[in-house]
């Protein structure tokens, strides 16, 4: 996780909420100065902040932190306000029907995949994604998609903060390959994930692009070996790219604020 230093105290405090949240239970301000990179005193003021202001919530009787419920109030603002989630909703609804199999919908989130809303399959299966979560870029349907239609700088900026980390035998685990792979989903318009995220999961994804060619985010329907094929997804590429256009042209006209689609900022 990198460090809040360069951006101050307000820097600082969101990089503890991220750590806080990244627990994913109540945590002890031990374990959070075990892995920290500031001072007993600036941490403990940062948290003393933190609460006072409902971001995080303390248990003095157990001694823990967890996040607050000022930090739900705007978590709702924002789904409403900067997600496509609820303007895409009903295209996404819609496209789980016909399809039969899993829809996901994501944004970038600082040069990561970030899943706003899912759809499971009829016959559901179990899967790292779910709305909320962040998952990588690199070696998802949805993040390639996206990636390879952000601009120059925009894909500079991303690619550099990639991980490379090899999750199975078919994840890309270096930039040559990742930007091959887009060059090549730039040219047919979409991309797969052949398993490079999760053994046995594979998916068709494709951008969700503004008028102006700007990335909003992406849509893919996934399914695993056993169920389908990739040739099999391939086929609903025309239905995907009707959902795609549908959540893109009301995302316009309800002006989506282009900032989102920024990978690095």
């Amino acid at each position: 996780m990198a460090s809040g230093e360069g951006d101050g105290t307000v820097g600082k405090a969101l990089e503890v909420l991220d750590r806080v949240a990244a627990a994913g239970r109540p945590v002890r301000f031990s374990e959070l100065l075990a892995d920290s990179p500031y001072p007993k005193a600036t941490l403990y003021r940062l948290l003393q902040t933190l609460s006072s202001q409902g971001m995080l919530a303390h248990d003095g009787d157990s001694g823990t932190y967890a996040l607050g419920v000022r930090l739900v109030r705007l978590a709702h603002a924002a789904w409403r306000q900067s997600s496509l989630a609820p303007i895409a909703r009903p295209h996404v609804d819609a496209l789980a029907r016909d399809v039969g199999q899993t829809v996901h919908l994501a944004q970038l989130d600082h040069a990561q995949v970030l899943y706003v809303d899912k759809r499971s399959a009829r016959e559901p299966v179990e899967m790292y994604s779910q709305a909320g979560k962040v998952g990588p870029a690199y070696c998802t349907g949805v993040g390639k998609a996206m990636l390879a239609f952000l601009s120059p700088a925009e894909l500079d900026r991303a690619v550099s903060q990639q991980s490379f980390h090899r999750f199975t035998p078919g994840t890309l685990a270096d930039e040559a390959a990742l930007r091959a792979e887009l060059e090549a989903i730039r040219a047919r318009g979409f991309a797969f994930d052949r398993e490079e995220h999760e053994p046995g999961i594979i998916c068709v994804a494709l951008p969700i692009l503004s008028a102006g060619g700007a990335v909003l985010g992406a849509v893919s329907v996934t399914g695993t070996t056993g169920r389908t094929s990739l040739t099999a997804l391939e086929g609903l590429v025309p239905r995907i790219r009707a959902a795609a256009g549908a959540i893109a042209a009301e995302a316009g006209a309800w002006r989506f604020p282009e900032g989102i689609r920024q990978a690095g900022e």
